[in-house]
């Protein structure tokens, strides 16, 4: 087995192959990776979404050859945006998936994808290419986590990370950035000043050593959606994110990014 694809809502993908060891990212409902290793019923996988490594049980994977994942790999996908949907596998059979799931080899005329020979409906809310109006798009979908429970290695409703939340989000207007914060503050523009950035701008914090260590997605003047517990909104400025609970600087301001073209 080189090559595989989640069928599962989501795939744990973990540092060591162990279900003990840590997440460190999951895998939605229909993205497709290769798998470089094989070791005691876990497979060391790279997705082809962002290039993320990490182990997976052997499981919960769906295996591809390599013809199917080429085909996807290159035809058009449209990414779910419902927080919730449900997929009629057969008369009996249904699978949940979550918002940022892909519906490979997307056929918009008939509202179908495909894996393997099976295809698919999906009659909920998609997104398909670049839709108009990204960046009320961005905002629209990033509301629908608020109060969302932080999770480290987390991508879904169900649980996410600071840069999963930007990933995510940002997978449903048609723009592809790494996995983590430390990878993503290197694409986009800089911006000089807060006041320069407008909705769907990313603002990227570090520690007292200069590391990235949070990033969150700027709603409009001041205020920024991220997540920090939970997905929440506070008060942002040149210092960093002010907590609206605590009324406390909870982090340190490094940068802002303009990654959206327009």
């Amino acid at each position: 087995m080189n090559y595989g694809i989640s069928g599962l809502s989501i795939i744990p993908v973990r540092k060591e192959p162990s279900e003990q060891s840590e997440m460190i990212t999951q895998i939605l409902y229909g993205e497709h990776f290769i798998v470089n290793e094989i070791m005691l019923g876990w497979c060391r996988v790279k997705l082809a979404f962002d290039g993320y490594e990490g182990w997976v049980d052997m499981k919960m994977i769906t295996p591809l050859a390599e013809k199917t994942y080429q085909k996807i790999e290159h035809a058009p996908f449209a990414v779910s945006v419902d927080i919730f949907n449900i997929i009629p596998v057969n008369a009996e059979q249904t699978t949940m998936i979550v918002a940022g799931s892909t519906l490979p080899c997307w056929r918009p005329n008939l509202k179908e994808f495909s894996i393997q020979k099976e295809v698919f409906r999906h009659t909920g809310n998609i997104t398909y290419k670049n839709p108009r109006n990204i960046r009320k798009v961005i905002i629209d979908q990033a509301l629908k986590y608020f109060n969302a429970p932080y999770l480290w290695g987390g991508r879904s409703p169900l649980g996410i990370d600071c840069s999963g939340f930007a990933q995510i989000i940002y997978k449903m207007v048609g723009y592809s950035i790494p996995r983590d914060a430390s990878q993503q503050v290197h694409y986009g523009t800089s911006l000089s000043f807060v006041e320069e950035a407008r909705p769907g701008d990313l603002a990227f914090f570090d520690d007292g050593e200069g590391r990235i260590v949070h990033v969150g997605i700027i709603w409009e003047k001041h205020k920024i959606i991220h997540a920090s517990g939970k997905v929440r909104i506070d008060n942002v400025d040149q210092f960093g994110i002010f907590n609206i609970d605590t009324k406390k600087y909870t982090h340190q301001m490094r940068v802002m990014k303009r990654i959206i073209k327009d």
